[in-house]
C-alpha cells in the first residue's frame, strides 16, 4: 500500500511546479459554513422546480450528487434544466462567512510554477470565495464546471481537458481536494494527491460515502491544515 502521511513530506513536492486546488471545502474549511448555504440553495432549487417537500428534495438532491457528481449534472440528465439559471441561484449566498487568510495567501504566492483553483462550481463563485480569502491574486487560472464542458470531477475526461487547457504535465503536478474519490484519476495520471479533512478527523461528513476511498492508494497524503502543510513542503522548509 502506498505511504499515506500526515506529516507533510517536503521530498516528496520538490519537483511539483503545478499545483492545482478543489475550492469548497479545500482552500476555505469546512468549518466556514459557505458550502452550507449553496447546500440549502439546491434543496430549495429542486423543492420549486419539482414541487417537493423538503426531506424528498434533499433526498434527490444528495442521489444526484452521489450518482453523478453534482446535483447539476443529475438536474441536467434527469430533468434538462439551463445550467446557468441553476448556478446563479444557488451561488447568491453570503461570502460574508469566508474571512481573509493571510497564511494560506502566504504559502501559495511562495509556491514555485503555476497556481490552479479546480473547481465543480462557477468561476464567478471561485472568484467572489478565493477574494474574500484574499487569496485570488496568488492563482494564475479558475479551471470552472464551464471550461469543463458541465462534465464534473471525477470524471477523468474533465481532468484530461483541463491538462490540456493549461499544458500542465500530471508527473509535475500536485492535487489538493476534500473528497477521497476526486483524487482517483489525479493519482492515476502521475499527481501528487493530497486529501483535506476536517479539523477534527472524526468529524461525520454530511454524506457516508464521501468518505470512501480515503484509505485508498490513491490518497498519499493527509491534513487538517492546507496552509500549515503547504509552508512544510515549500523549497528550503
Amino acid at each position: 500500500m502506498t505511504q499515506k502521511t500526515t506529516a507533510p513530506d517536503a521530498a516528496a513536492f520538490a519537483d511539483v511546479t503545478e499545483w492545482v486546488f478543489d475550492l469548497d471545502n479545500t482552500l476555505y474549511p469546512r468549518h466556514t459554513d459557505l458550502f452550507s448555504q449553496i447546500d440549502r440553495k439546491m434543496t430549495q432549487f429542486i423543492r420549486d422546480l419539482l414541487d417537493l417537500g423538503h426531506d424528498e428534495a434533499r433526498a434527490l438532491q444528495k442521489s444526484y450528487y452521489r450518482d453523478h457528481g453534482t446535483t447539476l449534472q443529475g438536474l441536467m440528465i434527469h430533468h434538462k434544466i439551463d445550467p446557468n439559471v441553476f448556478l446563479e441561484q444557488v451561488h447568491d449566498i453570503d461570502y460574508s462567512w469566508v474571512k481573509p487568510d493571510e497564511a494560506l495567501g502566504e504559502a501559495i504566492r511562495a509556491l514555485p510554477g503555476r497556481k490552479f483553483i479546480f473547481t465543480n462550481g462557477d468561476t464567478t463563485h471561485a472568484r467572489r470565495a478565493a477574494t474574500a480569502l484574499g487569496i485570488l491574486d496568488h492563482f494564475d487560472d479558475i479551471f470552472d464546471i464551464i471550461a469543463a464542458d458541465l462534465t464534473p470531477k471525477p470524471a477523468a475526461a474533465t481532468y484530461d481537458r483541463f491538462l490540456a487547457r493549461h499544458g500542465v504535465d500530471a508527473r509535475r503536478a500536485a492535487m489538493f481536494e476534500d473528497l477521497p474519490r476526486n483524487l482517483k484519476v489525479p493519482h492515476d495520471l502521475g499527481m501528487r494527491t493530497v486529501l483535506i479533512v476536517p479539523r477534527n478527523l472524526d468529524t461525520v461528513l454530511d454524506e457516508v460515502w464521501e468518505h470512501e476511498g480515503r484509505d485508498g492508494d490513491h490518497v498519499q497524503h493527509i491534513t487538517d491544515d492546507l496552509s500549515g502543510f503547504l509552508q512544510a513542503v515549500l523549497p528550503g522548509a
